[in-house]
C-alpha cells in the first residue's frame, strides 16, 4: 500500500470534503490557540533554494515546447492544446532547449513510437525541464514506473491543459484522466470550439468522434480512447464553418473509426458528410479519414456519391489487416476478406479512379505462410497506391500479447517481401501528361518544392511560386516516381482561391477573438484564484490541527 505522500492529486477542488469544519464553525475553540513563537535563524544557516517558492511563480511566462506522436486525431489534440496555452499567455517555442516546459503527447500504437515517448521524457528529465504528458500511453496504462510522480491530462481532458501545465510549472503533480459525461453518457471529448495552433494554417483536422465498437485483440488504443463517442452534427459543421472564415483551404475529418460515425447518437456518417459538403466552397476539399469495412459496406450507396461530389476528395483509407480470414478471426476484426472486396470492387466500379489506401499487419500470432501468402495475392491483385506495411508488435495488455508468437525472424522476413511487392509497381505511370486540377497546402520535406494533391488525393508536387499556396490550380504532370507525380502548372490555367480571409499566420491562434480571449482568461483566472483561497483555507486547517482544535 503506497504511503500517502506517494498518492497524486487530480484536483486542488477536491481537498475540502463536505464533512469538514467551516471556519464559523471553529471560531469557538480559537480563543484556545495561542501562537508558538519560533526562533529567528541566523543568516549563516540559511541556505538558499535552487527553486522559488511555487507561489512566487507566475504562469503564463514560459516557453513551452509540444511534442507529437502518432495519428491525425492526436496532432488535432495536440493542436488544441498548444491553442489553449498560447492564448492564456505561454510562448509555444519550437526549440526544446530553451523551453521550461515539455508537453509530450504520446502514442500507443506500436512499441517504437512508445520508446521515442520514455526516451524524451528521459531526456526532458536530464535536462530539468518540467514535464506533461498526454496522449494514449498514459490514459491506457497511468500506472506505469516511468510516468511515476509526472503530470499527466488524459485524452478526454485537453481542455484543461492549462491548469495542469499551470500546477506542474508550480512543482506539482496533477493527473486528469477522467472521461467526459452529460447526464451520464460519454462525449465526444473537449470542446471544438477551443483555441487552436494549425500546424498547418491550411489543413484543419476535425475530430468527428472518439473510440470504436470493436475489440480487436492486438489495440492498444482501445484501452486510451474507450467506446465510440460522436460528435452532434451541428456542432461538427460549425466548426468547418469556422476553419474556412480563417483561412482553411482543406479539411480532415479524422477518428479512430470514422464510418462507425454517429451510431451512438442516431445517425450516421453519410448524414454528417452532407451536411459538411454544404459548408466547402469552391476551390476548398474534403478529406475523409479510416473507416474499417464493417461500418461501411450498409452505406457504400451513398458514400459513392458523397466520393463522387467535386469538393470531396476521391481517397478512402480502409485497412485489411491480413488477407487471411482465420487470421482476421483472430484479430477480431468483424469482417471477412471477401467484405473487404466488396466495398473496394464497389467504390472502384462506382467512383473511377478512387485511391483505395489500406493497412497490413505482417506476422501477426498464429499467422501461417499460406495465410501470408493470401496477402500477398491481395495487394498483388489490388495494387493498392498507398499501402501501410506493419511489422506485428505485441502490445502489453493487450489479448494478442499473450497469443503463441511468430518469430520475429519470419516477421521481418514477411515484412520485407510485402514490401518488395509494393516497391516493384508504379501506380502513376500512366497519368504522365495528363492536366490535372489540384490544391497547394504545404512545402515538401525537401523544401525544394510545394506539395499539392489532386481528385483523388494522388501527391503532386509543384514549382515554389508563393502565389499559388493555398489555391487550386491546373498542372501538366511530366513525371512520375513511387509516390509522387511531378506538375507544371499551366500558363492559361484558372487559379481557384477557396480563402474568404487571409489565413491564418504559422502559430497564430485559431478561434480566438477578443471577447473569446477576455472569456478564456477570465475562466482560468478565476479557476486559480478558487484553488488559491481554498489552499488557503487548507493551510489554515492544517494548522489549527495542529493545535488540538
Amino acid at each position: 500500500m503506497p504511503a500517502a505522500c506517494e498518492s497524486v492529486l487530480e484536483d486542488i477542488e477536491d481537498i475540502v470534503s463536505a464533512q469538514d469544519l467551516k471556519p464559523h464553525e471553529r471560531r469557538s475553540v480559537r480563543r484556545n490557540v495561542f501562537p508558538k513563537v519560533r526562533k529567528r535563524s541566523s543568516h549563516k544557516d540559511i541556505q538558499a533554494d535552487d527553486d522559488p517558492p511555487s507561489d512566487s511563480i507566475i504562469p503564463g511566462a514560459q516557453k513551452i515546447w509540444i511534442r507529437t506522436w502518432g495519428c491525425s486525431h492526436n496532432n488535432s489534440d495536440g493542436e488544441y492544446m498548444a491553442g489553449q496555452l498560447a492564448a492564456y499567455g505561454y510562448k509555444i517555442t519550437e526549440n526544446s532547449a530553451e523551453a521550461d516546459l515539455w508537453l509530450l503527447n504520446s502514442c500507443t500504437v506500436k512499441n517504437p513510437a512508445e520508446d521515442h515517448f520514455r526516451n524524451s521524457i528521459k531526456k526532458a528529465q536530464e535536462g530539468n525541464k518540467k514535464v506533461v504528458l498526454a496522449g494514449c500511453v498514459p490514459q491506457a496504462q497511468p500506472r506505469q514506473d516511468y510516468l511515476k510522480g509526472l503530470s499527466i491530462i488524459g485524452v478526454q481532458q485537453i481542455d484543461r491543459v492549462v491548469e495542469v501545465v499551470e500546477e506542474t510549472i508550480k512543482g506539482h503533480s496533477v493527473r486528469l484522466l477522467g472521461q467526459k459525461k452529460d447526464n451520464g453518457k460519454r462525449l465526444g471529448g473537449a470542446r471544438l470550439d477551443l483555441p487552436k495552433i494549425r500546424k498547418n494554417p491550411l489543413i484543419e483536422i476535425i475530430s468527428i468522434n472518439t473510440g470504436c465498437l470493436n475489440a480487436c485483440t492486438y489495440c492498444k488504443t482501445k484501452h486510451a480512447r474507450g467506446d465510440l463517442a460522436s460528435y452532434p452534427i451541428e456542432e461538427l459543421v460549425d466548426r468547418a464553418k469556422q476553419s474556412f472564415q480563417e483561412g482553411v483551404c482543406e479539411i480532415w475529418l479524422t477518428s479512430e473509426d470514422t464510418g462507425a460515425y454517429g451510431r451512438d447518437i442516431g445517425t450516421d456518417l453519410p448524414t454528417l458528410l452532407w451536411k459538411l459538403v454544404e459548408a466547402v466552397p469552391e476551390g476548398a476539399m474534403l478529406r475523409l479519414g479510416m473507416t474499417n469495412p464493417p461500418y461501411i459496406l450498409e452505406h457504400l450507396e451513398e458514400m459513392a456519391k458523397i466520393l463522387n461530389h467535386p469538393r470531396v476528395y476521391a481517397f478512402l483509407h480502409i485497412p485489411v489487416q491480413s488477407a487471411s480470414d482465420s487470421v482476421l478471426m483472430d484479430m477480431k476484426r468483424e469482417y471477412c476478406v471477401a467484405d473487404f472486396k466488396q466495398v473496394v470492387d464497389f467504390l472502384k466500379e462506382k467512383v473511377p479512379g478512387i485511391t483505395i489506401a489500406t493497412d497490413i499487419i505482417c506476422g501477426f500470432p498464429g499467422e501461417t505462410d499460406e495465410d501470408f501468402q493470401e496477402t500477398m495475392k491481395l495487394v498483388e491483385q489490388y495494387r493498392f497506391p498507398s499501402l501501410f506495411i506493419n511489422q506485428f508488435y505485441p502490445r502489453p495488455g493487450t489479448p494478442a500479447a499473450k497469443m503463441h508468437q511468430v518469430p520475429a525472424a519470419v516477421k521481418k522476413r514477411r515484412t520485407k517481401d510485402l514490401s518488395q511487392l509494393f516497391h516493384s509497381y508504379n501506380p502513376y505511370d500512366h497519368k504522365v501528361g495528363e492536366r490535372q486540377r489540384v490544391l497547394v497546402t504545404e512545402e515538401s520535406f525537401d523544401s525544394n518544392y510545394y506539395v499539392a494533391h489532386n481528385r483523388f488525393y494522388e501527391q503532386v508536387l509543384v514549382p515554389k511560386d508563393p502565389l499559388l499556396m493555398g489555391k487550386m490550380v491546373e498542372v501538366n504532370i511530366y513525371e512520375a516516381g513511387k509516390h509522387f507525380m511531378k506538375g507544371q502548372p499551366e500558363s492559361d490555367a484558372r487559379v481557384y482561391t477557396a480563402s474568404i480571409t487571409r489565413p491564418l499566420a504559422k502559430g497564430e491562434v485559431s478561434g480566438l477573438t477578443e471577447v473569446s480571449k477576455r472569456h478564456f482568461l477570465l475562466y482560468y483566472t478565476s479557476k486559480t484564484a478558487t484553488k488559491i483561497l481554498l489552499k488557503r483555507y487548507l493551510i489554515l486547517i492544517l494548522h489549527l490541527s495542529r493545535y488540538g482544535c
